[in-house]
């Protein structure tokens, strides 16, 4: 783990990552690609100790409320949160502020600033999102070996629910030939319905790889599904980008088909304009 000071942390679409790199341990993560400038490994994370006072330098300057994203990049409940409280801090400063938040996560940590997700959603907004790709649990401790079950997330979104905060399901990746079935996309399906989801965001049936994520992840395959490797190379070629379930038209057609029948939205769009839009009632209140 290494300290740094950061120079800014909130982007130009009011987002904030706090850590660089991860201890999650999910074998297809995007976030390991070379692209990104991650550590190297990117387990030795490097955590942003001035983020608070940044982030309270910046949301004083801000003109208009808004709502404040994490998680993009890099999950706000890693391990190392539990003693640092980095993410803690920040959401008081967002309370404070009277801004809103909508943190992506794959940890039922965030049950622990409860609190502070209720307080902010009396003045503003909370919208909770929580990554789930794997309905049976032992594939899931293979593909996401260091963060909260599948079921414990389901579990957490309902609590959610039940203090009246949004929630979106991340629904992806599908790594082909691994949980790119049907019982798995109706066994997360029915979860979301359960918990009472607004939207789940789903970037196709699929899984995409870039250079540094694709070498990591064909080293997991080889460790933990031996052959799946040469099925991959033979089926989409080394250097493949997207690798589109073979599966897809149908998982597509049925993921369609139960949102528009329970009312969940997944548009890209909607489901990201739903997240990003600050409610107006709260901005009058402040008027007068």
């Amino acid at each position: 783990m290494k300290f740094i000071d950061a120079k800014s942390i909130l982007s130009s679409q009011n987002g904030i990552n706090l850590y660089r790199g991860c201890t999650h341990g999910c074998i297809y993560c995007d976030s390991r690609s070379k692209c990104y400038h991650t550590p190297e490994p990117f387990e030795d994370i490097e955590v942003k100790q001035n983020a608070p006072e940044l982030l309270e330098d910046a949301l004083k300057r801000k003109r208009k409320k808004c709502m404040i994203g994490t998680g993009s990049m890099c999950d706000p409940y890693l391990h190392a949160e539990r003693e640092l409280k980095l993410t803690r801090r920040c959401l008081e400063i967002i309370d404070r502020h009277g801004f809103g938040v909508a943190p992506l996560t794959k940890s039922t940590m965030i049950l622990r600033d409860l609190d502070l997700y209720e307080s902010i959603n009396r003045k503003a907004k909370v919208v909770v999102q929580m990554t789930m790709t794997t309905f049976d649990e032992n594939l899931c401790k293979i593909l996401e070996p260091n963060v909260s079950s599948t079921l414990e997330r389901f579990e957490a979104l309902k609590i959610f629910r039940d203090r009246g905060i949004d929630t979106v399901v991340w629904f992806c990746p599908l790594c082909p030939f691994i949980n790119d079935s049907l019982e798995n996309l109706e066994g997360i399906l029915g979860y979301c319905k359960a918990a009472g989801v607004k939207g789940i965001i789903n970037y196709g049936m699929g899984l995409t790889l870039r250079e540094g994520d694709r070498e990591y992840y064909y080293a997991k395959l080889d460790q933990y599904f031996p052959g799946l490797k040469q099925k991959y190379i033979d089926t989409y070629g080394w250097n493949a980008y997207e690798l589109t379930s073979p599966n897809a038209q149908k998982l597509d057609r049925y993921f369609k088909e139960f949102c528009v029948e329970n009312k969940i939205i997944t548009g890209w769009d909607e489901v990201f304009a739903f997240m990003r839009k600050f409610p107006e009632r709260n901005i009058q209140r402040e008027l007068f």
